[in-house]
């Protein structure tokens, strides 16, 4: 009885948390974009100073948008791009974890990736944008989400994958034009290092300028919202890279210009072994 009861509340639940996360998104976004299904909510966040810029599309967590992806890409914004950062769940977004496992399993990453497209197109439309210098990145399930959206769509200029994980075809990785840049944890639970090993195998064998680097002891979604990142640590030094790489990669910084060199918190992902259990994150 206990168990049919528990089974009950939880079925209830998930249909509250929607009306709950409903009302959540329409206060973090700014902005509708035309889509293949109505208006795409987004929260857009521009430069001070005058364009073209270059942009960047930033896909959030399995959660849906929350407030530490608005801090994070009004922080980029405040480097020079165009930042958008969609509602790919149409409405949902969730503090909890039976929720956003529904929220991923019944999006179907078609429908995520045609939202995706209108949300480029409206970017590269924009005359404040350097069409041909639009980046996606995303986090957990955005992170798998960015790689997939780069494959659909090779006129992305840049990817970063923050802790996402996806089955990938890697003959499909050849037409991949920018670099690829992957964060991760080393004491992430959900993505095993082996698994990211031959992801960066398949990306640079394909010819794809791939930069992959790993934090020792961190678990999965170690990059937080803002105030973590400015704290220092490894979500400061993981913010660093991104920004050196969109830097690279968007803005016409000389081939010489690398990436940061890895220190104390990051290490190459040829120095890890061991495996991981998996836990599911959107993917």
């Amino acid at each position: 009885m206990v168990i049919v009861v528990a089974i009950v509340g939880l079925a209830l639940s998930i249909p509250l948390d929607a009306l709950i996360g409903a009302g959540r998104v329409a206060e973090l976004t700014n902005t509708s974009i035309p889509g293949p299904a109505g208006p795409i909510r987004a929260f857009v966040a521009e430069p001070a100073t005058p364009g073209p810029h270059p942009a960047v599309i930033m896909i959030h967590e399995w959660w849906g948008l929350r407030p530490d992806i608005i801090e994070k890409a009004t922080a980029l914004a405040a480097d020079g791009y165009v930042v958008v950062a969609p509602d790919t769940f149409r409405g949902a977004s969730t503090t909890w974890i039976p929720r956003a496992i529904y929220q991923v399993s019944t999006t179907p990453p078609a429908q995520v990736q045609a939202d995706l497209d209108a949300v480029f197109a409206w970017l590269a439309a924009r005359p404040d944008v350097v069409a041909d210098r639009i980046a996606v990145i995303g986090f957990c399930y955005g992170g798998r989400m960015s790689l997939l959206y780069t494959l659909h769509n090779p006129a992305v200029a840049a990817t970063g994958i923050f802790y996402g994980m996806a089955a990938v075809d890697p003959a499909a990785l050849r037409q991949i034009r920018g670099p690829v840049l992957g964060i991760f944890g080393g004491a992430d639970a959900s993505i095993p290092l082996p698994e990211v090993e031959q992801l960066e195998r398949d990306l640079t064998a394909a010819g794809v300028d791939t930069r992959f680097a790993v934090f020792p002891g961190q678990p999965h979604a170690f990059v937080g919202g803002m105030e973590a990142i400015n704290a220092g640590g490894a979500a400061g030094e993981a913010w660093q890279l991104l920004r050196a790489f969109l830097a690279e990669a968007l803005r016409s910084q000389p081939q010489s210009r690398r990436l940061p060199e890895p220190t104390a918190h990051t290490q190459p992902i040829t120095f890890f072994g061991a495996l991981h259990h998996r836990f599911i994150c959107g993917w």
